[in-house]
């Protein structure tokens, strides 16, 4: 079968940016030396730096280069002429709101990838990286979009498909007790990833997946900085004594919390000398996340920058205790850091199953919720570690079979 022709929607292409590391896969084939049933036939980019990587590359592989996302998708003519469409809204400067969520153009790009696709009358498989907007509003209006217009929609990181370090794959309809995901911020750009793996995770409990009701955000910081006194500015051992405690307060709570944390830091592959707790108060963008599900499963988020170093393998690492289990179910989701980034060769092949399939190698409805619970996470800490209840994130699905990565991990390239 002919390779299917794909057109590109990217905020910008630089070495190292989304584009570059997905996108190379199409054009020069995966790090095993297979590749892709997939064509870059076409290409959008809202923002050229002085980096550019893609006019030189269009010129290499004979790709076009299009001024207009319209054009990218019919290739200037009057009917849709592209398989599929992948639309990659990550790095290039934009600005960021009040909350301090960066505001890339992921529902602008949706909105024009769609309003193709119904003046042409017709639809292809559409995939949007990372989470699928800043807010849950411009979230949730692509999802309903995406199911008015009736095509294949998937969404997310490449945490839940690489390579998980022992490999850990939960039983479906085990019943979990708790659950402690370690990873590092900031909040919003790298927060998003914790969860999403987190999510991968959990969604296999038994009910399956019913949603979230309630998200915190314990960072200390904002937190004392809002009570009288002014104790976190002020300073010194008692200032930071106070932030420990607010961090760890709600977390501290829980018995099951403490071992299941121990459990996961045995996969941390590097780290600051020093007290954990202490080194992460100091630290911008660091605290605990508390996702309480609809179902009472609650889960922890520990983000300890300061005293985490991505080290072999990134410091993404999932905890969890099944109830019955002897001991807790731990891993570290490895990420390959720097070329050639084989994590996002394997978020290629679930992309390329959905375009040659027609079906989502995974729920969109993962996405759509952990992109919910990131907005809630950021509302939370602008709002000085309010809680906040979340029931239009009451969402149902069932997951699929599409698991984490097997195989050796290709060696790295150095240059």
């Amino acid at each position: 079968m002919p390779a299917k022709k794909v057109a590109a929607v990217v905020t910008e292409y630089r070495k190292w940016s989304h584009a570059d590391v997905i996108l190379r896969n199409l054009l020069d084939g995966y790090p095993d030396g297979t590749r892709p049933e997939m064509q870059l036939v076409s290409l959008f980019t809202d923002q050229v730096p002085k980096n550019d990587m893609s006019r030189e590359l269009a010129k290499k592989h004979g790709f076009k280069v299009c001024d207009t996302i319209a054009e990218c998708l019919t290739l200037g003519g009057k009917a849709l002429a592209v398989d599929a469409v992948l639309s990659i809204g990550e790095h290039g400067k934009y600005p960021t709101n009040e909350k301090g969520q960066l505001l890339y153009p992921r529902r602008r790009f949706f909105e024009e990838i769609t309003a193709t696709f119904e003046k042409t009358g017709a639809s292809v498989p559409v995939f949007n990286d990372k989470h699928l907007a800043a807010t849950w509003d411009d979230a949730k209006w692509m999802y309903d979009r995406s199911r008015k217009l009736m095509f294949p929609f998937m969404a997310g990181s490449s945490l839940p498909v690489t390579w998980r370090k022992p490999k850990v794959v939960l039983p479906k309809g085990c019943e979990l007790t708790g659950v402690v995901q370690i990873g590092y911020g900031p909040f919003e750009g790298y927060g998003f990833h914790a969860l999403e793996a987190m999510q991968c995770m959990v969604e296999r409990r038994a009910g399956g997946e019913t949603g979230v009701a309630a998200v915190t955000c314990h960072s200390g910081g904002s937190v004392l900085a809002a009570m009288e006194g002014h104790v976190w500015a002020l300073g010194g051992p008692a200032a930071r004594a106070a932030r420990r405690e607010v961090m760890w307060e709600a977390f501290d709570k829980h018995p099951w919390a403490g071992p299941l944390l121990e459990a996961g830091l045995k996969h941390v592959s590097d780290h600051a000398a020093g007290d954990m707790r202490r080194i992460a108060a100091a630290a911008k963008d660091s605290g605990v996340i508390e996702v309480e599900y609809r179902d009472g499963l609650r889960a922890f988020v520990v983000v300890l920058n300061g005293w985490f170093h991505e080290g072999d393998g990134g410091a993404f690492i999932f905890a969890g205790q099944r109830k019955g289990a002897d001991k807790p179910d731990a891993c570290q989701f490895y990420l390959q850091q720097p070329d050639p980034f084989a994590h996002f060769a394997e978020l290629t092949k679930a992309i390329d199953s959905m375009v040659r399939t027609g079906h989502a190698a995974y729920p969109v409805e993962r996405t759509l919720l952990t992109t919910g619970v990131l907005d809630a996470v950021m509302t939370s800490h602008h709002a000085n570690g309010k809680r906040i209840e979340t029931p239009h994130l009451a969402i149902k699905y069932a997951p699929t079979e599409w698991g984490p990565a097997t195989g050796e991990i290709p060696k790295p390239k150095k240059e």
